[in-house]
C-alpha cells in the first residue's frame, strides 16, 4: 500500500515539476558559440527600447486554425513565438507581442495586408495562409511580409533588424560605383525574343536596400555627392584618372571607401569567351593604389593548398583541383576585429593579393590572408587547368593579404590638381586651379578588397525562386553588410547576423589532405614532366618529316619514335597511380574521420557502461 501511495505521489510531483519548467523561460544552450541564446548586439539593441519612453509593438500573423500551415512551417511559428517572448523580455516588456490568427474574410487578415504581411501557398493545399509580423514605433512601421523555415538560421538577424529600423529616424545614404548591373536590369522585348530577359538586382544591393538609402554612382563621375557617407566600389574596370580624383576627393573629405578590386572577376560576362571562360577582366585603382603604396597585380591569382578543394565543374565528371577557390576559415580572419573577427567560412574565387608597404602616415591592417601554403599563379591558367597548377605548386611561405584596411591622414593621389578631361575642350591649367584637397584633415579609412565576386548571388547565397528566398550558404553576404553598418548603420547587427554563418569544417582533415598532396606532388611533378617532354619530342620528330612521307619514318627515327611512345605510356601510367593513390589516401583519411566522429562516441559510451556493469558484479561478488 505504501509503494502503491509511493509511486502516485512520484508521478504527480513529476507531472507538476514538468508543468512548472515547461512554463519557465528558462533554457540552457550547451552549444558552443550559443546560437540558440540572444547575441549581445540583439540585447543592445533590445535596451534601447527599454530605455524609450514609448513600446514596441510587433503584430504576429500566423494561420492555425484548419491546419493551413504546413507541416514545417507551424513548428516554426513556434519558434518565432518562442523568440518574440525572449525579445519582448530583453526588452524588460516595452516590445509587445500582439498575435492574430488571419482567417479569411476576416478582420486579422485585412489587418495582415495592411500591416504589409503577404499570403503563402501551402504547397499540399494550394491554400493560402500568412506567417509574417510588422514592428511599429510611430510613425516608423517595418513589415516582414513572410517568414519561412529555410531563413531559420537568419530569423534573431531579421528581428532585431526590424526593431533596429523602426528606432532609426533617417537612413544613412549608401553609394555603389560599379559597371557590373548590380541594380539589375530590366527586359527588353527585342532581347526576349532572344530568349534572354533582365535580371533581378544582386541580392547584396536589395539587402542594403532594407537598411540604408542606396544611390548608383555612374563610372564617369567626377565627384561624390557629398550626402554619400559610404562609398562602395565594385569591380572598377578600366576606371579613369576622373573618376579616381572624385574618389580621392572622397576619401580627403572623410568619406569611408569600401574598394573591391578583382584579379579575375567571374560575374564581369558582359564580353563572353566563346569557350565559356573569362580570359580576363581584372580591376584596380592603379593612380590611387600607388599613392597609398600598395601594388595589386590583375594577372595574379592566390592559389592556396590549404584553403582549396576540389570542385565538379560538370556533371558526371569527377571532381577537379581548384587551388585558387578559396575557402576561408577562422585561420585567414584577423581576430579581434569589430567586423572581420565575426566572419568565418568565407568563399573568395580567383582572388587577387595586395602587396608593397602603405605610404608614410597610414596604416595598413590585413583582415583577411592565405595560409602559408600559398603562392601566386596566373590567374588564366587557375580558371582554366586546375590541376597543372596544383602539380607545379610551390608554396612561398608568405601569407598573402587578401583584404586590409588603410587608415590615418591620406594625401591626393593628384598633386597637379584634377585631370583634363580629353573628352571635352578645356586647359589643363584651369582644372588645376580649381580647389581640391591636398591632404586629410582627419584619419580616413579605406577596405581593400583583392576579389568582388564574393558578393555575387551565385558564390553568397542559394535562391528559391518559387518563393523569392535567399538562404546565405556561406559567410560572405555577412561580411559585406555588416562592413557596411559597421561604418555607415546599426553595428549591433554585426553579431546578430554573422552568427548565422558560423559554419565548423574540419580543419584537421583539410591540413591532412594538404600533407598528403604534397608527399605526392613530387612524383606528380616528376611523371608529369616526363610526360611534356616525350610529347614534344615526338611532335618535332613528326614536324620534320616532308610532305610526301607523312606516314613514313626512317628505320632511326622510328626507333626513337616507338621508344618515345612507351615512355610517354608508362609516365600516364604512372601519373594515373600516383593521382589514384592520393586520392584514395584523401578518401581514406574522409572515411576513417567520419567513423571516428560517428561510431567513437557511441562505443566510448557503450565500453565505459560495460566496464561499470563489470565493476559493480564484481564488488557484489566480493560481498
Amino acid at each position: 500500500m505504501f509503494s502503491a501511495i509511493g509511486v502516485v505521489v512520484a508521478f504527480v510531483v513529476v507531472v507538476l515539476f514538468n508543468f512548472v519548467i515547461g512554463r519557465a523561460p528558462i533554457r540552457l544552450d550547451l552549444t558552443e558559440n550559443k546560437l540558440h541564446s540572444l547575441s549581445d548586439g540583439t540585447r543592445e539593441i533590445l535596451s534601447r527600447v527599454a530605455k524609450s519612453d514609448t513600446p514596441v509593438v510587433v503584430n504576429f500573423y500566423a494561420s492555425q486554425k484548419g491546419n493551413r500551415l504546413p507541416p514545417m512551417e507551424e513548428v516554426y511559428a513556434r519558434q518565432v513565438e518562442d523568440l518574440l517572448g525572449e525579445f519582448a523580455g530583453a526588452s524588460k516588456g516595452m516590445l509587445r507581442v500582439k498575435k492574430f490568427d488571419p482567417q479569411p474574410d476576416s478582420e486579422e487578415e485585412d489587418a495582415a495586408k495592411l500591416d504589409g504581411v503577404e499570403p503563402q501557398a501551402n504547397p499540399q493545399t494550394g491554400e493560402p495562409y500568412y506567417l509574417g509580423l510588422s514592428i511599429t514605433l510611430d510613425p516608423q512601421k517595418v513589415a516582414v511580409p513572410a517568414l519561412s523555415v529555410q531563413r531559420d538560421r537568419l530569423l534573431e538577424y531579421d528581428l532585431a533588424r526590424a526593431v533596429s529600423q523602426v528606432l532609426q529616424t533617417t537612413k544613412p545614404v549608401v553609394g555603389v560605383m560599379t559597371p557590373l548591373p548590380v541594380f539589375g536590369t530590366p527586359s527588353n522585348p527585342m532581347m526576349m525574343r532572344m530568349g534572354q530577359q533582365g535580371s533581378d538586382p544582386w541580392v547584396f544591393v536589395n539587402e542594403l536596400k532594407r537598411d540604408f538609402d542606396v544611390q548608383q554612382v555612374a563610372m564617369d563621375v567626377d565627384a561624390i555627392d557629398p550626402k554619400i557617407n559610404v562609398l562602395i566600389v565594385l569591380h572598377p574596370k578600366d576606371i579613369s584618372e576622373k573618376a579616381q580624383f572624385a574618389l580621392d576627393q572622397f576619401v580627403l573629405r572623410g568619406g569611408r571607401l569600401v574598394a573591391m578590386l578583382d584579379a579575375l572577376c567571374l560575374a564581369d560576362n558582359r564580353n563572353p569567351n566563346p569557350m565559356g571562360f573569362n580570359m580576363g577582366g581584372g580591376s584596380t585603382l592603379p593612380k590611387l593604389l600607388k599613392s597609398w603604396g600598395l601594388e595589386f597585380d590583375t594577372a595574379k591569382v592566390v592559389a592556396d593548398a590549404q584553403f582549396s578543394r576540389e570542385l565538379a565543374t560538370a556533371p558526371g565528371r569527377p571532381p577537379q583541383p581548384a587551388p585558387a577557390f578559396l575557402f576561408l576559415t577562422k585561420d585567414a580572419v584577423a581576430e579581434g576585429d569589430a567586423v572581420f573577427g565575426q566572419s568565418d567560412n568565407i568563399l573568395l574565387p580567383f582572388s587577387g593579393a595586395f602587396t608593397g608597404k602603405p605610404a608614410d602616415g597610414l596604416k595598413q591592417e590585413v583582415l583577411l590572408h592565405s595560409s602559408k601554403d600559398a603562392q601566386l599563379v596566373d590567374g588564366v591558367t587557375a580558371q582554366l587547368n586546375g590541376r597543372k597548377v596544383m602539380d607545379d605548386f610551390s608554396a612561398t611561405g608568405v601569407e598573402y593579404a587578401l583584404a586590409v584596411r588603410l587608415s590615418g591622414k591620406f594625401k591626393t593621389a593628384f598633386p597637379d590638381g584634377k585631370p583634363a578631361d580629353t573628352s571635352k575642350e578645356g586647359d589643363q591649367k584651369d582644372a588645376a586651379k580649381a580647389d581640391f584637397l591636398k591632404e586629410s584633415k582627419t584619419d580616413g579609412i579605406v577596405y581593400l578588397f583583392g576579389d568582388s565576386d564574393f558578393v555575387y548571388d551565385s558564390f553568397c547565397v542559394e535562391i528559391d525562386r518559387m518563393f523569392r528566398i535567399a538562404r546565405p550558404f556561406n559567410g560572405n553576404l555577412a561580411l559585406g553588410q555588416n562592413l557596411v553598418e559597421q561604418i555607415a548603420g546599426d553595428s549591433s547587427l554585426i553579431g546578430a547576423r554573422s552568427r548565422a554563418s558560423v559554419r565548423r569544417p574540419f580543419t584537421v582533415v583539410q591540413q591532412k589532405q594538404a600533407e598528403a598532396s604534397k608527399r605526392y606532388q613530387k612524383e606528380i611533378a616528376q611523371f608529369q614532366k616526363e610526360v611534356d617532354e616525350a610529347s614534344a619530342k615526338i611532335s618535332e620528330i613528326q614536324s620534320k618529316k616532308e610532305g610526301n612521307q607523312k606516314f613514313i619514318l626512317s628505320p632511326e627515327a622510328k626507333i626513337e619514335y616507338d621508344n618515345l611512345k612507351k615512355k610517354q605510356t608508362e609516365a600516364n601510367r604512372h601519373l594515373r597511380k600516383v593521382r589514384k593513390d592520393l586520392r584514395q589516401d584523401v578518401e581514406s583519411l574522409e572515411f576513417k574521420s567520419k567513423v571516428l566522429n560517428i561510431v567513437g562516441m557511441p562505443a566510448i559510451v557503450a565500453c565505459t557502461g560495460i566496464g561499470l556493469a563489470l565493476a559493480r558484479r564484481r564488488r557484489t561478488a566480493a560481498r
